[in-house]
């Protein structure tokens, strides 16, 4: 098992568990040098808000995409959008990676935005 298969092995209990509550999802993907999150539908299906570094009023705040500081802009932005659409709870996924570095500052800039998780 390599590294990427071993990831998603440890995601695929989160998304279970999430998928049989019912709960509207907080998704965080990490490369090497961007960050994405999306807000999907309680069913999976739909995607009801997203923000990443490849965006060009987050790309504009920070020169590099992959470091803390631009993954705390994106935490911020996803709250943002999130609120404004009126989603106050979310569930959160990690999608296998470890809660530390910059998955764990867009979680705390997205707590700190106003999103409950």
């Amino acid at each position: 098992m390599d590294k990427k298969q071993a990831r998603l092995r440890r995601a695929r209990k989160t998304r279970a568990k999430i998928a049989e509550l019912k709960v509207v999802r907080l998704a965080v993907h990490r490369s090497n040098s961007h960050i994405y999150a999306q807000i999907f539908s309680g069913c999976g299906t739909r995607v009801l808000a997203a923000a990443s570094t490849v965006e060009a009023d987050v790309s504009k705040s920070s020169a590099n995409g992959g470091n803390v500081e631009a993954a705390k802009a994106v935490g911020k932005l996803i709250a943002e959008r999130a609120k404004a659409k009126g989603i106050e709870e979310v569930s959160f996924d990690r999608s296998g990676f470890k809660y530390h570095g910059r998955v764990k500052a867009l979680a705390e800039a997205a707590r700190e935005g106003g999103l409950k998780f």
